[in-house]
């Protein structure tokens, strides 16, 4: 995998300040993409275990909420063995620290078992999540008063509650 970016002190991508990985590679290509150069899967640089450990230390900081995952698409198949790992390793060693993502896949059509981004990491990947942002950005829906999303199409869910209760449970309402 490679990535394009890590911000260290993000505010814009989640709650409080967090740690921000920005993922390479995504075959959705929405039109008006904030992030396109990121759509190719050789963008950026390899994530190697030194790239994971300066994400970890920089988790680390108690003035780091969390860690968000952006793209490019981070349910992309080839992504998605390298994203179970960090995440399994900052619930590991950093328990307390939230971690959100983005992607522009559907996550009760395209991420559960059966869907088309459906890999053997995907579950994992999504029992370790606590806000999952899904849906393409739509340009023809875009709106920019919403939180934590770009167009009206797309939901910020509750994960935690979405796994426990086996149906979609948003964090933030429509319109929010």
């Amino acid at each position: 995998m490679y990535y394009g970016n890590i911000k260290k002190f993000d505010v814009a991508d989640g709650e409080g300040v967090r740690v921000t990985l920005f993922v390479s590679g995504c075959r959705i290509h929405c039109e008006g993409c904030f992030q396109a150069q990121t759509q190719d899967f050789e963008y950026g640089k390899p994530y190697t275990k030194q790239t994971e450990e300066e994400v970890i230390e920089a988790l680390k900081d108690p003035h780091i909420q969390g860690l968000t995952l952006l793209g490019g698409e981070p349910f992309e198949p080839e992504n998605q063995e390298v994203i179970v790992t960090l995440l399994r390793r900052v619930k590991e060693e950093l328990p307390e620290k939230d971690i959100w993502s983005w992607t522009g896949y559907v996550y009760d059509k395209d991420l559960i078992e059966g869907g088309k981004k459906h890999t053997q990491y995907t579950d994992e990947i999504l029992s370790y999540l606590d806000i999952l942002v899904d849906g393409p950005f739509m340009i023809q829906k875009r709106n920019l008063a919403l939180s934590f999303r770009g167009s009206e199409n797309q939901r910020v869910l509750n994960m935690k509650e979405t796994l426990k209760q086996g149906k979609v449970i948003k964090y933030i309402e429509d319109g929010q």
